[in-house]
């Protein structure tokens, strides 16, 4: 439950585009930009973790609950902001607290399992991704005031902070110690198990984040079609397909324990490609259905994020584990501010029938990687 208030910030600007950007003026670029800076941060403060091995030098707890800290604060400096510049420099610096919460909760739930890990981690990364929906369903409680989706984020991310210092110890299967060693985000890469991982996670992070982002906006313009003006259901439906994909984290990361992890990121890259690939389509058809596909999308999206992360803590050196995740994480969050900006691009050169198609390229060479990993590791 804790980790579930931690990265309610991420998403939180997000939430309240369409508030926000009447009130600031801004343009679709400058919606993008919002979006992207808060990735472009988390990017900033995982390489400088990794550059020092942050992860693995600091207690998790205390780093997570400092980091907290540091993301509420800055979520909460868009209160004082009128406008684009001011905001981008808060979304950014959300993004870089936000980088020593995630990477350090994966590797202290790593240190309570060495079997099931793939399930235990899959609750992790599934109460994160409901945390990153919680600013759509405060949204839809909340109404039009764009603000209290704002604070109450920032509460939320402090409160889980202060629990998990407190209340959460690292587990009886620690990793070993490490000592300050720039080289290892070199060495990261050099495996080829681990480079087949993080290829895999790239792939993975070129849907989802996109998808995260403007599936709001997309079913949004899809009632608006239908002559329908109803913010608040699009929230909670954006909402549901978020909080789906929090049930999909911890089943499929079960599922890996059991058929292995290459198999389940395979069948769920290839059903969340799919559905990238044709919900456009479906702009004009019923509503109902439009909300089916787009919880189908919400499950498959984030499936096969647990293979990818749970993979990475056990095939890299485990005395870096935690730098093998945030170096992975960098690369992936790096990737995804491209197809943040690269959606609305599209949208308005050929409208939202295509604009999503473009993220089922991610899902398509991710398959060829697992493929790969798969026949590395076959006996």
């Amino acid at each position: 439950m804790t980790l579930l208030l931690l990265k309610s910030t991420w998403f939180s600007a997000t939430a309240v585009i369409p508030q926000v950007r009447a009130e600031w003026g801004l343009s679709g670029e400058g919606v993008a930009w919002l979006t992207i800076a808060v990735q472009w941060g988390f990017v900033a403060g995982a390489l400088l973790s990794a550059a020092f091995t942050v992860a693995d030098a600091i207690a998790p707890t205390r780093l997570i609950f400092l980091s907290s800290l540091g993301a509420a604060g800055a979520n909460l400096l868009l209160l004082a902001t009128g406008g684009l510049a001011l905001g981008v420099t808060a979304r950014f610096a959300t993004g870089f607290f936000i980088a020593g919460v995630y990477p350090p909760a994966l590797k202290l739930i790593s240190t309570w399992y060495r079997h099931r890990r793939g399930a235990a981690m899959g609750l992790l990364v599934g109460a994160l991704s409901v945390s990153s929906g919680v600013p759509h369903l405060v949204n839809g409680l909340g109404g039009l005031d764009w603000r209290i989706v704002i604070v109450t984020t920032s509460v939320l991310t402090v409160a889980g902070g202060v629990v998990t210092l407190v209340a959460i110890a690292e587990g009886p299967f620690p990793f070993p110690a490490a000592v300050f060693d720039p080289r290892q985000v070199r060495a990261v890469l050099r495996d080829r198990g681990t480079r087949l991982a993080v290829i895999g996670y790239l792939c993975h992070m070129w849907e989802l984040y996109a998808m995260w982002a403007w599936f709001l906006v997309f079913f949004t313009a899809a009632m608006h079609r239908r002559g329908l003006d109803d913010p608040v259901l699009a929230a909670y439906v954006t909402f549901a397909v978020f909080a789906v994909g929090g049930l999909a984290n911890w089943s499929c990361g079960a599922l890996g324990d059991r058929i292995g992890r290459e198999r389940t990121a395979i069948a769920m890259l290839a059903v969340s490609g799919t559905c990238a690939a044709t919900i456009g389509l479906l702009l004009d058809a019923p509503l109902w259905l439009l909300v089916v596909v787009g919880l189908v999308w919400g499950y498959s999206v984030v499936g096969d994020s647990t293979q990818f992360s749970t993979l990475v803590t056990e095939l890299a050196d485990q005395s870096y584990v935690g730098t093998a995740l945030t170096v992975q994480m960098a690369l992936g969050f790096l990737l995804t501010g491209a197809t943040i900006w690269l959606v609305p691009a599209i949208e308005q050169a050929a409208g939202w029938h295509w604009a999503l198609a473009v993220l089922a390229v991610g899902p398509l060479v991710g398959i060829v990687a697992m493929h790969r990993l798969l026949r590395s590791r076959s006996p």
